[in-house]
């Protein structure tokens, strides 16, 4: 596969000592991007996915920040730009994906999810465009639960909907500094044991997507990238489903 090219630009991804966050580190330095590589609590991981970028040649750094905390952002943007010398992609991937039926669920439930999955980006976002030059680049990533509910993801999905509302409005204001923001929303994906966790969902899944198969964490980054990269110059305000065809299925 053939990647546009990055290289020379630095890219943050926010919540990168998971999964998805590998998944998109990954393809970002492949492009040729330097990758500064953000963690909360995962510091193990973090530092692993530092080490294995660097061993690529891939110039990356770690840096830890409560994405709730003004003055933590504030310092991992500054450090970002401190150490790399420029900002030019800011990926908003740090997410928390609690199952709570919606009877049961308390208000501190409902906030830490709203919290985490809107309110963080909110501030990272504003934090980090006051360091991108124009042509500097945002993607959020959201879910086809921002348009399509589940059970038990009531405060998730109301999140992950709020969110492509502030894709677009930031689209909309950021525009005239030479900001573009966009955003992505997956489908299922893949994690080390989810078949044995849930293997219903999973045949259920695969059974109803038209591609037949969940999703990779590189599929996620093939698509950030390409947001990313100057081949999308001209879009923003937008959502980009990767979910297999799934949202094509119908439900009645």
């Amino acid at each position: 596969m053939t990647l546009p090219d990055l290289s020379g630009t630095v890219t943050l991804i926010t919540g990168a000592a998971g999964g998805l966050g590998h998944g998109l580190a990954r393809r970002f330095a492949e492009a040729g991007a330097a990758v500064a590589v953000h963690y909360r609590t995962s510091v193990t991981q973090a530092h692993a996915l530092v080490a294995e970028l660097q061993d690529r040649g891939t110039n990356a750094l770690a840096l830890p920040a409560d994405l709730l905390s003004p003055d933590q952002v504030r310092h991992l943007i500054e450090s970002t730009v401190d150490h790399f010398g420029r900002l030019d992609t800011l990926v908003n991937n740090a997410a928390v994906q609690p199952v709570q039926p919606l009877p049961e669920m308390t208000f501190d439930q409902w906030r830490e999810v709203l919290d985490t999955n809107l309110d963080a980006v909110f501030l990272t976002t504003s934090t980090a465009v006051r360091r991108m030059d124009p042509g500097g680049s945002v993607v959020n990533i959201a879910s086809i639960e921002g348009s399509q509910p589940a059970f038990g993801h009531a405060h998730y999905s109301t999140a992950k909907a709020a969110l492509l509302m502030h894709t677009r409005t930031a689209a909309l204001e950021y525009g005239p500094l030479g900001i573009r923001v966009n955003a992505v929303s997956p489908g299922l994906l893949h994690r080390e044991g989810l078949e044995t966790q849930w293997p219903e969902g999973v045949e259920r899944w695969q059974r109803a997507a038209p591609l037949g198969r969940l999703g990779q964490p590189e599929d996620v980054g093939n698509a950030c990238v390409f947001l990313a990269s100057p081949l999308a110059s001209w879009i923003t305000g937008q959502n980009l489903v990767v979910d297999g065809g799934m949202s094509t299925h119908p439900n009645w």
